[in-house]
């Protein structure tokens, strides 16, 4: 059990240790040589192009201008300096939103906390309830005299806790139901004033059934010429392109070692660069280094013209799935959001996400295997949750020695100095359960990527959902869970089966001393080092010593990286879950999740002006799940402190805690009726005010050509022009309504037999 003494120490090492990393940032973005780590987003937009001036004795790698040092911490200013409109524009929507959780949690915590501190703190505190357990063997420090377990049973205190329990519920409703407001006000103007993309007029059509008469471009067409006659435009068949791509990166890797040659000679003209050709380049015979790759990379680049040529005029490549782009937002909204047929597992259609954010091995997966796949996660996922409690239990003994003692007397020698215990209780537990999480979000988001999701976002937003769900079962309640075993050891040993519950009660507040210093590695040093950028400074320079030959190797060399939302997300989740569920119970917990939220929001404000660089732009879509997980937070809260107060023989606060789990699933409901359409559907009457606009404006638009190779598979962008081979229609002037060609009998598809049908092919 973790002591005021042990709090203090692991204090002492994670503040010592997140002000030893900003420190350290402070003084390394100042240097030129790693401009391009602490900037990258700049360089990326082609405002910055050499490293910070450093004055008149300023060298190119080191700043020697010493006034600088002296504003090393100019930077947290400056991150808040930029307007959120202005912000908006430079780093998007999605990064704007995902600001304001942060800010969220400080306007929800910070008048917690003070009512908490001037209502309860004094309350707990006041009363000798854990005095009277001394005599028994549960383990108790001073600091669990400020939680809900220094009342005695059945005390009239009690209904205080009830009264901030209302509190808090009523002020978390009020703030999240402001801020789901204007998030979803923020969206609608975005999209009202965001440019043209493809995206706004194409959607995503699925499990397109197989014909034997038409191929998948036939098909595709003829079904929204016919369906969709006066908006449909044009579409684009989806390939299967995994070869090209491979021969893309081969000539990529070619292009680039003859870039460098190039440079090498340049640099000495009296001497032609030579390569070996055998094992790594270090035996063999030698060859003019530019002959060979000039050659090489145009070998290649007819291989990927051959092979483009074979993808665009063959069918074999088609894949069941299509973009289909249509001459306005508002028959793109029509078609996205409805049913086409009658049968629902075919010709799905849903709003295609930006070309960037589109997963596009995932396009061909046929509905029944999506079925199929997801049942398949489901089980391993279950099974992974499960067994992590392993890890989780090791934790839990490291941060209750005291009960281990008890219960194994022959290791207490081993951990009596009183240092090294504050250091393993109060440091070590922290850090070794940050260790145990940092690989699960790559396996989850395989996960998802197996489930057969067809957009970045919706990958992260499902491996976010997972991570946040694995963390509530296996960080929260398995920590719970097995930490009260391990801490109370000795007494379920040694008392009946009937007083497990009891003695649980008592125990779940005292969680709060691990958590808090789970709060203190994680959400203090944690959020220091993100800042501090170690491992892409790292990288960086190990690549620009030993790998980088020209200047697009440097460029890609840093990666900028992006928020994270699948991992950084479910990480901010949990704090809303600990921070509600603690407020009634253990108040001490919020001093440390507010300097979280305070500082996590100006390090991440930092980096989504400087660094990051998100791959794709959703508009904020994922705001729904944030308001639901935390409502989820604020259920799981009531329902523990109902159960924490049933131990305590409090019968008569049960009925007026009842009320508050339903009122707050009630105004969940209320929500998600009011303002999740706004991040589902896009309003027909959005749409069309935004085409008549563009009509007036632009009168004379060719739609087709902004959207002409928009939704082309990315490896056909490289090198050259996509052509109109790419199932692309021609467009027609003729504004009377078009019989449509096909090869089928006209009666499965239109009522009238078309004059272009084939006549013998029913």
């Amino acid at each position: 059990m973790a002591s005021i003494n042990d709090i203090g120490v692991a204090a002492a090492i994670n503040i010592v240790t997140a002000f030893a990393f900003l420190l350290a940032f402070a003084i390394f973005r100042i240097q030129p040589v790693n401009d391009r780590v602490y900037f990258p987003k700049w360089y990326l937009k082609g405002l910055r192009t050499s490293s910070i001036q450093t004055g008149g004795f300023g060298s190119k790698f080191i700043n020697l201008d010493f006034r600088s040092y002296v504003r090393f911490l100019n930077w947290m200013p400056e991150a808040l300096k930029m307007p959120e409109p202005e912000l908006v524009d430079h780093a998007g929507l999605d990064s704007v939103v995902y600001l304001r959780i942060y800010l969220l949690g400080l306007k929800i915590f910070f008048p917690i906390a003070c009512v908490a501190f001037t209502t309860m703190v004094p309350v707990n505190w006041t009363n000798k309830g854990l005095d009277g357990l001394r005599h028994t063997n549960i383990s108790f420090s001073d600091i669990d005299k400020l939680s809900l377990s220094n009342l005695p049973n059945g005390s009239s205190r009690f209904w205080v806790h009830l009264c901030v329990a209302y509190a808090i519920t009523f002020w978390t409703c009020f703030i999240l139901k402001r801020e789901y407001q204007n998030i979803a006000l923020m969206r609608l103007q975005f999209l009202a004033n965001d440019q043209r993309r493809p995206n706004q007029f194409t959607v995503l059509v699925r499990n397109i059934p197989a014909d034997p008469h038409e191929s998948i471009c036939e098909l595709v067409e003829h079904f929204f010429k016919v369906n969709h006659p006066d908006h449909y435009l044009t579409f684009q068949a989806v390939h299967d392109a995994t070869k090209l791509s491979e021969l893309v990166l081969t000539r990529k890797q070619m292009q680039n070692l003859l870039d460098y040659n190039i440079n090498k000679h340049v640099r000495n003209l009296n001497k032609r660069p030579k390569i070996k050709m055998g094992f790594l380049g270090c035996f063999g015979e030698e060859v003019d280094g530019i002959k060979y790759y000039t050659s090489a990379v145009e070998g290649l680049t007819r291989e990927i013209s051959e092979e483009k040529q074979r993808l665009r005029t063959g069918t074999k490549s088609i894949v069941p799935a299509a973009f289909v782009s249509f001459k306005s937002r508002w028959g793109a909204a029509v078609c996205a959001q409805t049913q086409q047929t009658r049968n629902p597992t075919e010709w799905l259609t849903e709003w295609a996400a930006e070309p960037r954010d589109i997963y596009y091995d995932n396009l061909a997966l046929p509905y029944v295997d999506l079925k199929i796949r997801r049942l398949i996660v489901g089980v391993a996922y279950f099974f992974l949750t499960f067994f992590f409690m392993i890890p989780i239990a090791f934790v839990q003994s490291l941060a209750n020695i005291e009960g281990i003692e008890k219960a194994f007397p022959f290791l207490k020698p081993l951990i009596e100095v009183d240092l090294l215990k504050s250091i393993i209780q109060g440091f070590l537990p922290g850090i070794a359960l940050k260790i145990f999480l940092l690989f699960l979000p790559r396996i989850l988001m395989q996960m998802s990527k197996f489930e057969g999701f067809v957009s970045t976002s919706s990958l992260e937003r499902r491996a976010a959902s997972r991570f946040y769900m694995f963390q509530f079962i296996n960080v929260f309640l398995g920590s719970i869970v097995t930490g009260t075993a391990f801490q109370q050891l000795n007494k379920f040993l040694n008392q009946s089966a009937n007083d497990i519950p009891k003695t649980i009660g008592v125990s779940i507040p005292m969680k709060a001393t691990f958590f808090i210093t789970y709060i203190m590695v994680d959400g203090w040093a944690g959020v220091a080092g993100e800042i501090l950028r170690l491992k892409p400074l790292i990288i960086y320079h190990l690549k620009n010593s030993f790998l980088v030959r020209t200047e697009k190797d440097r460029e890609e060399a840093t990666d900028p990286g992006t928020i994270g939302f699948n991992t950084g997300e479910p990480q901010i989740q949990l704090y809303f879950l600990l921070g509600l569920v603690y407020a009634a119970v253990s108040p001490i917990l919020l001093p440390f999740i507010l300097v979280f939220f305070g500082l996590a929001y100006v390090v991440y404000r930092h980096q989504v002006i400087n660094v990051y660089n998100q791959k794709y732009e959703s508009a904020g879509k994922f705001w729904p799940d944030v308001h639901r997980r935390v409502v989820t937070a604020l259920i799981v809260s009531q329902l523990l402190l109902m159960g924490l107060l049933s131990t305590k023989h409090a019968s008569k606060s049960t009925p007026l805690l009842l009320v508050l789990p339903m009122l707050t699933i009630g105004f969940h409901i209320h929500c998600k009726c009011r303002y999740q359409p706004a991040f589902v559907t896009y309003p027909l009457q959005e749409a069309m005010i935004k085409d008549t606009l563009e009509r007036t404006r632009e009168p004379n638009l060719n739609l087709k050509a902004f959207l002409r190779d928009a939704y082309a598979h990315p490896e056909f962008r490289v090198g050259e022009d996509i052509d109109e081979e790419m199932g692309m229609t021609k467009a027609k002037s003729d504004m009377s309504p078009e019989l449509v060609a096909t090869r089928r009998g006209s009666w499965r598809n239109t009522p009238l037999p078309s004059k272009n049908s084939y006549p013998n092919s029913h």
